[in-house]
């Protein structure tokens, strides 16, 4: 395999699936099935090609700089591990995308299901597929969000949409808390790279951090795998569609913290904190959980925390963390996705054809469903452990590892706890079958008493995993050995591990005897509770009173939410003299705290005179921030003055020999300055005065202390040598950058990344805008007072002088665009210049005459223009990829064309070329909003004074 293809097989479901999908929605359900089916089923290929070479023990990897300074590099890495967890991933997506094409009634958007689908697979497939734990934490997010999407899809049901709040809460704080021990990895090694970490874990482990760190981890690999006490929002996922809660359940959600306690335990074993917490955290879930599903009284909800026991019970394993354990818990990571799968799919078909899930109502559909019965006996035989089924052989694996690993009481406690799990572990799986098929006649309370058996093609994503839990069960050593050997390699890193052998019958011992214990106690247990009629579910809430997770976690946003109400009451007042004090008077004192224990004073380096102009530029400045001062209460006078201090500013930089900067300056200002111009239509002519002399003290006393600090703070750095990295820019940019504008090849090379960011937030500041104006106007606010503000025609001459302006201008645009990267200018001072001409036109012929001729009306045009800008920006820093070189990394190359002579380009030019769509398109869709005639008479509601 290219090693190229790792990242297109993590992206493929992302990019490809979901286009594909939403444009063959157009045509058919079938189509659209078979758009999503025949993508999965090619990533399924894609990663079985390499199944021998991978199984064999190769690794495949392949990494991209992006920003290497921060440890974060595009790496994926596909071992035996890595290669096992996406075959689950895509080969159940594919049973899954089969299954829900049945379920889901044509009513419902199949190809929204199958988006979603397809997004959650991608974030899977990155988890499994990834090198670096900060890009793993990309990807674990987007299942906390793409989970977060598809628990809720049924929009209109609250329970839905309360039960993938909770999903998003709880595995995002855990995302939270894991990042921070990702980060605390970082600083022990100095690397994220996963592959690097495994040969550090005694340096890992000595380190003062390691604590910290594994608890961090722990607590996001067990909040996303449902353990104990974080288990209760798995449950409450249960509002999902069928298909979601089957493939959630098997090989998804659930499975991301598995997998990442699997992928970390080199890191880890060894250390008895790890040890301690994992195993018996994963028991006492183990057992809880299965006892818990016995009386759960919905289909679904019984086989929720029959997925919480059993992820506990692999946990466990891989807190024991021996070679064995690990090949027990891989071994049962492949059983529980195939039964498990199977009977939510099971589950889904008895709610689909009967109309109800719920215990109570079901029994007797043996009569009614039979095929579908025997798949659920196969499968739920698997889930209790039955012998000659696959789940029954790595159950006994698990009770064989708790009894050697563990020693004295802690092991007699440990193996009692084990039985009793399996015990209920097989009272649920009798209620499974007996519950819903035996028991009686089909019952009273059954709203489809002629339910039938399902098409076919709904039966037979079941049936293939049913028929696997049996064959796998009899031919474990011809299926899945060679597949649990490799992976446990993998995984432990282990040198001395040779392999075990799976084989249905390991002789008379005190595993099998456990085994039978359970068996025999699970069908006691159940037929005892059931005598007299159906199990009820027990109400525990009176015994545990508020020591339950659900409560526990609605509790803490109750008082969340009450506290954050409490602060916004007391400072969100309206006023925006209070919020500037506010933030002023922090400012102050955090600046101040690490500072004052310093001692500064003032340095060594010589100081120089002061020439006449930076004198005489000094006084224009004070007169300019005094006047602003003065007239602060009257806004018109306030604009127009800070604009007058910009110009300085402007001067300023061009004595300085700025002149990027001065370009810069003199283009934003005076942008700025109409903007605020034009926003004075929203609000009132003057600014609320004072409440009282009091307030005016304050405020005088809070300004005068920051201004101070700042001037300090510059005295304090100007006084002082310091050592410049100038000359790195200045001797590197013709060769690294191929221009001789220091300036402009920092912005659009050196720091393109924080470019990049720059451009994005101004265009997300641009449809904020648009959104909060229509938000305005969806309001019907009036405007009572204030100024009103319209691009209406003007004069004839204007018109006709500013005709001339716009084509003179561009030209001036398109110099100082191509001089850039070589000599003052560049794109975002081209935008600006640019926008200013366009200005000129809505003053002169008016914004709706303007528009009509830009073919702009309500900014639509100008949206188009900031995603366009923003996908080529884009687009060039990921083109260096291709070469093997960092995210935007310029390329630059001499040509001599005919007639022109030599040119020098650079790829720059093409991220420049961005950088100036994005800034004409916000400073645009800002002035064509603001002066839009639907907005130039709303406001919203008017400042409170003080």
């Amino acid at each position: 395999m290219d090693t190229s293809v790792l990242p297109i097989i993590v992206l493929l479901p992302l990019v490809l699936g979901t286009t594909l999908v939403s444009w063959l929605k157009q045509f058919s359900r079938g189509v659209t099935a078979f758009g999503a089916i025949g993508v999965s089923l090619i990533v399924f290929a894609l990663l079985l090609t390499q199944a021998n070479s991978v199984f064999n023990g190769a690794v495949i990897s392949q990494s991209w700089e992006w920003l290497p300074q921060a440890g974060i590099n595009l790496s994926f890495r596909l071992d035996a591990l890595g290669l096992l967890f996406a075959l689950l991933i895509s080969g159940i997506g594919t049973l899954i995308y089969i299954y829900a094409y049945y379920y889901l009634s044509p009513k419902n958007s199949l190809s929204k299901l199958y988006f979603l689908l397809m997004l959650f697979m991608s974030a899977m497939l990155g988890i499994s597929l990834s090198n670096n734990l900060i890009i793993l934490l990309v990807f674990w997010e987007l299942t906390s969000i793409s989970s977060f999407l598809l628990v809720g899809y049924w929009s209109n049901y609250e329970a839905a949409q309360r039960g993938s709040r909770i999903a998003l809460t709880i595995t995002g704080m855990g995302g939270l808390a894991m990042l921070g021990g990702f980060v605390l990895l970082g600083q022990i090694t100095g690397t994220y790279e996963i592959d690097q970490l495994f040969s550090m874990s005694s340096q890992i482990q000595q380190h003062a951090l390691f604590v910290p760190a594994l608890l961090l981890i722990l607590l996001g690999a067990f909040t996303k795998s449902a353990q104990f006490p974080f288990h209760f929002w798995l449950p409450n996922a249960m509002a999902a569609p069928t298909p979601v809660s089957a493939y959630l359940h098997s090989a998804t959600m659930v499975k991301a913290g598995i997998f990442l306690l699997a992928r970390l335990l080199p890191i880890f074993a060894g250390a008895a904190l790890y040890h301690n917490i994992v195993t018996f955290t994963g028991l006492f879930t183990l057992c809880m959980a299965a006892f818990f599903a016995i009386f759960k009284e919905d289909l679904k909800g019984l086989l929720a925390y029959s997925t919480i026991s059993h992820l506990g019970l692999i946990v466990c394993l891989l807190g024991i963390g021996s070679p064995l354990a690990v090949a027990a818990a891989v071994f049962h990571i492949i059983n529980h996705a195939t039964f498990k799968a199977a009977l939510f799919m099971i589950a889904g078909i008895v709610d689909h054809e009967s109309g109800t899930r719920d215990l109570r109502k079901l029994s007797g559909l043996w009569q009614l469903l039979p095929f579908t019965a025997t798949l659920t006996m196969i499968t739920a035989a698997s889930m209790a452990g039955v012998p000659l089924t696959n789940g029954f052989l790595s159950k006994e694996m698990f009770f064989t590892e708790l009894l050697a690993n563990l020693s004295g009481p802690v092991m007699v406690v440990s193996a009692i706890t084990a039985t009793l799990a399996g015990v209920f572990a097989v009272a649920y799986s009798v209620r499974l079958v007996h519950g819903v098929f035996f028991d009686g006649p089909v019952g009273k309370d059954v709203p489809n008493k002629n339910a039938h058996e399902p098409a076919f093609g709904m039966r037979a994503p079941a049936t293939l995993l049913a028929v696997l839990c049996i064959l796998v069960g009899i031919l474990p050593a011809l299926l899945v050995e060679k597949i649990v050997n490799s992976t446990t390699q993998a995984s432990t890193q282990s040198a001395v591990f040779e392999g075990t052998h799976l084989a249905i019958w390991h002789g008379f011992n005190l595993p099998l005897l456990m085994s039978l214990i359970a068996l025999l106690g699970g069908l006691i247990f159940y037929f005892s509770l059931a005598k007299g009629g159906k199990i009820r579910e027990i109400d525990l809430d009176p015994a545990l009173g508020k020591l339950q997770g659900k409560i526990l976690f609605e509790l803490f946003l109750k008082h969340l939410l009450l506290t954050s109400r409490k602060i916004k009451r007391a400072t969100e007042n309206g006023s925006l003299q209070s919020y500037l004090v506010w933030i002023v008077a922090f400012s102050i004192v955090i600046v101040a705290m690490p500072l004052l224990s310093q001692g500064l004073t003032t340095g060594t380096r010589e100081l120089t005179h002061a020439s006449a102009i930076a004198i005489v530029l000094w006084l224009l400045l004070f007169s300019a921030c005094w006047m602003m001062l003065w007239f602060h209460h009257e806004r018109i006078k306030a604009v127009l003055i800070s604009g007058a201090v910009g110009l300085v500013v402007t001067m300023i930089f061009v004595t300085m020999s700025a002149p990027d900067l001065a370009l810069t300056q003199i283009t934003v200002d005076v942008v700025t300055t109409v903007l605020l111009l034009m926003s004075l239509s929203l609000l009132p002519q003057l600014t609320p005065y004072e409440s009282s002399r009091s307030r005016r003290w304050r405020d005088a006393i809070i300004a005068i202390l920051a201004g101070l600090g700042i001037g300090w703070i510059s005295w304090l750095i100007m006084t002082r040598d310091h050592s410049s990295i100038s000359w790195f820019f200045m001797q590197q940019s013709i060769p690294l950058g191929g221009g001789t504008n220091v300036v402009n090849v920092i912005l659009v090379d050196f720091r393109g990344f924080d470019t990049f960011g720059e451009i994005t937030v101004l265009g997300i500041a641009a449809v904020g805008v648009l959104c909060l104006m229509d938000g305005m106007r969806s309001h019907g606010t009036v405007m009572t007072q204030g100024l009103t503000f319209r691009f209406n025609p003007s004069p004839l001459m204007f018109r006709m002088t500013a005709s001339w302006v716009l084509p003179l201008a561009l030209v001036v645009s398109l110099y100082i665009f191509l001089r850039g990267h070589n000599l003052p200018g560049g794109g975002f001072i081209a935008g600006l210049i640019t926008a200013l001409a366009l200005i000129i036109q809505y003053i002169a012929l008016g914004q709706d005459k303007a528009e009509q001729l830009l073919k702009a009306k309500s900014g639509r045009l100008y949206e188009i223009w900031i995603g366009t800008g923003l996908v080529i920006a884009g687009l060039t820093g990921l083109g260096s990829w291709f070469w093997g070189r960092p995210f935007l990394t310029s390329a630059h190359v001499y040509v001599s064309p005919p007639v022109i002579g030599e040119m020098h380009l650079a790829s720059a030019a093409l991220f420049d070329l961005g950088v100036y769509i994005t800034v004409v398109g916000a400073t645009m869709l800002m002035i064509s909003i603001l002066g839009d005639s639907r907005h130039s008479s709303m406001s919203g509601p008017l400042p409170k004074g003080e």
